[in-house]
């Protein structure tokens, strides 16, 4: 029993020298919060609530991980009827929710979620759309399933979102395959996705008609990301991307573009190994920004409201790691500055604007969280 405990420790020590050795030149130094806002908690004892979207008459769906899709309004929470089947393992469960741009015409809701239909035992990520009537979800339509089905329990991805000319983007993370899926226009994982609104392929998304592409890829080599905004000034689609140990990316989804992961990586394996000596590459995108340390990005908004002047026209991430919200300040595509708000708050899994210009944060162990500046 001694040897074990010994031989934990000494890995654990290694683990937390190669975190703590890894540094990045010349970084933007992440500056400590001015703390000139109160937080308020809307919505409670929600475990890890994944994803949230706000309905025109106000009230908030919330999705969380363990499979329950909450609506929220006037204070009162209650359980939608009728969500699908969902696989949970590891990281994965209920995912993310959208909206259809022109959901108060058609009442489109889109989420995705891990699930095991299709080939292979476990599950992988699949997207739907329903609508919600009488507090519950009907006309389900499964819109896309990754394939192939995998018990292994990390990276499942997944967010949502519609760009300018309604198409929707949704990403997959390589599944713990690294070594095989992202590379592989081929394979499902550690990808970007492009549909149309219903489901069908964009005649010009960039592998249709090669040769068997899996032909919803937009992009590929992308790890896992948990974080994807529309930038509301340019209308690009911006992702977040978890690495390995250090290397976290931010990166502005383009067209057929790859990545790099694991071809190339700012990061090490987490038993310290190296995974791949490079971090650049031609042919290979590099991303605008990175971590290093990890802060493990999750949700991420652009600020778009006049509350708070001093966030506005810049981004806000939330890191599971460091337990805070990180304001990512811009000029143009350049990030400029860092600085930590809510400290402590817990594992911001999610980040959102809402309609009433307030800012709210899906923290685990907690629920939603709304910042209110003085």
């Amino acid at each position: 029993m001694k040897k074990i405990t010994l031989v934990s420790l000494s890995i654990f020590s290694m683990l937390a020298l190669n975190c703590e050795a890894q540094t990045k030149p010349n970084d933007v130094v992440i500056k400590d919060e001015v703390k000139n806002y109160t937080l308020e908690t809307v919505a409670s004892d929600i475990a890890i609530p994944w994803g949230m979207t706000w309905l025109p008459d106000g009230a908030l769906l919330v999705t969380e991980k363990n499979g329950t899709l909450f609506h929220i309004k006037n204070g009162q929470k209650t359980a939608v009827k009728n969500v699908p089947k969902v696989y949970t393992r590891g990281q994965g469960g209920l995912l993310d929710i959208a909206l259809h741009p022109d959901y108060a015409k058609n009442g489109w809701i889109y989420m995705t979620f891990a699930s095991e239909e299709g080939e292979g035992t476990g599950g992988n990520t699949k997207l739907i759309r329903a609508k919600l009537v009488d507090g519950g979800l009907t006309q389900i339509e499964s819109l896309y399933k990754a394939t192939p089905n995998t018990t292994k329990g990390q990276h499942f991805g997944s967010r949502i979102v519609f760009d300018n000319d309604g198409y929707l983007f949704f990403s997959v993370g390589e599944r713990g395959e690294h070594f095989v899926n992202p590379q592989d226009i081929t394979r499902d994982g550690g990808k970007i996705y492009r549909l149309n609104d219903d489901g069908s392929i964009p005649k010009d998304n960039p592998f249709v008609g090669k040769s068997g592409a899996k032909e919803a890829i937009y992009t590929y080599g992308n790890r896992n990301p948990q974080g994807m905004a529309k930038n509301p000034v340019t209308g690009a689609i911006w992702e977040t991307e978890h690495g390995p140990q250090g290397g976290d990316e931010i990166n502005i989804i383009q067209k057929g573009v790859n990545y790099g992961w694991p071809v190339v990586t700012y990061g090490i394996d987490y038993d310290g190994t190296t995974i791949s000596t490079q971090n650049e590459k031609p042919g290979i995108e590099k991303p605008i920004y990175y971590w290093l340390p990890s802060i493990a990005p999750s949700g991420m908004t652009f600020v778009t409201s006049d509350k708070y002047p001093d966030w506005k026209g810049h981004l806000l991430v939330g890191s599971l790691k460091f337990q805070y919200l990180e304001l990512v300040q811009l000029k143009g595509d350049e990030i400029v500055g860092r600085q930590k708000i809510a400290t402590g708050v817990g594992r911001v899994r999610n980040v959102a604007q809402g309609p009433d210009g307030y800012i709210y944060m899906g923290v685990e162990g907690k629920g939603i969280v709304k910042i209110i500046p003085n």
